[in-house]
């Protein structure tokens, strides 16, 4: 059965040459995730669905939490008409499971 992961989470940017867009996975959700899982640096390959969009994309383990964190595309941020700040709801499917 495929494992599926539903939450809400504010939207955040990592400020650098090019800015990256995240949500970041609740703990015990990240905690769930376990060593088989996982491919180079802790990634995970993952189905998301995100209002009308759903694209296949990977989730990995930020340093400072621990927490897996998701990369939000630009297509998705404004075609969504996400802010950075607010809360978005998410459903992640693990895919290699």
């Amino acid at each position: 059965m495929p494992i599926r992961y539903d939450f809400r989470s504010e939207l955040w940017v990592h400020i650098g040459e090019n800015p990256w867009y995240f949500v970041t996975m609740p703990p015990d959700q990240s905690d769930e995730i376990t060593a088989p899982m996982r491919k180079g640096f802790g990634s995970v390959r993952v189905e998301v669905k995100l209002g009308t969009f759903t694209w296949l994309t990977t989730i990995f383990p930020e340093a400072k939490t621990g927490c897996y964190v998701l990369p939000i595309k630009k297509q998705v941020r404004l075609g969504a008409n996400l802010e950075v700040g607010k809360p978005v709801p998410v459903a992640i499917r693990l895919v290699d499971v």
